[in-house]
């Protein structure tokens, strides 16, 4: 089991940047694909960003692409979400999400530990 908190969400203008934090606690930290997804008022919650588990390997969903970069520092036990040329369209709850694999994944019943997430709102 891991245990997350995120944290770094606020309200932004359109253009702006964030960065979004999660620290994990319990399992070993190594051991995970960690991700995330973000979920708009009203929606399903969809994938937007993935990190492999030791070797910088990552994954994007289409809309983030090219604006939004996951990094992740294991000394630390943290993921790091840069949200850059933010939209108005990005405002949503982030979640931060873990999967025991090896194998980047878009598909959210392969995530079973997740935080409480973060809203992060854009202004037009």
């Amino acid at each position: 089991q891991l245990y997350l908190v995120e944290s770094g969400g606020g309200l932004v203008q359109a253009g702006g940047s964030l960065r979004l934090s999660c620290v994990a606690s319990g399992d070993t930290f190594t051991n995970y694909v960690m991700a995330w997804f973000r979920e708009k008022s009203g929606e399903e919650r969809e994938f937007v960003a993935a990190i492999s588990r030791d070797d910088g390997r990552t994954l994007y969903g289409d809309s983030v692409k090219g604006r939004f970069a996951i990094s992740r520092d294991n000394a630390e036990n943290t993921v790091l979400f840069e949200m850059n040329r933010l939209k108005p369209e990005d405002t949503a709850v982030y979640y931060c999400a873990a999967s025991r694999t090896r194998i980047l994944r878009m598909t959210q019943p392969m995530y079973d530990n997740w935080g409480q997430g973060t809203q992060v709102t854009v202004s037009s």
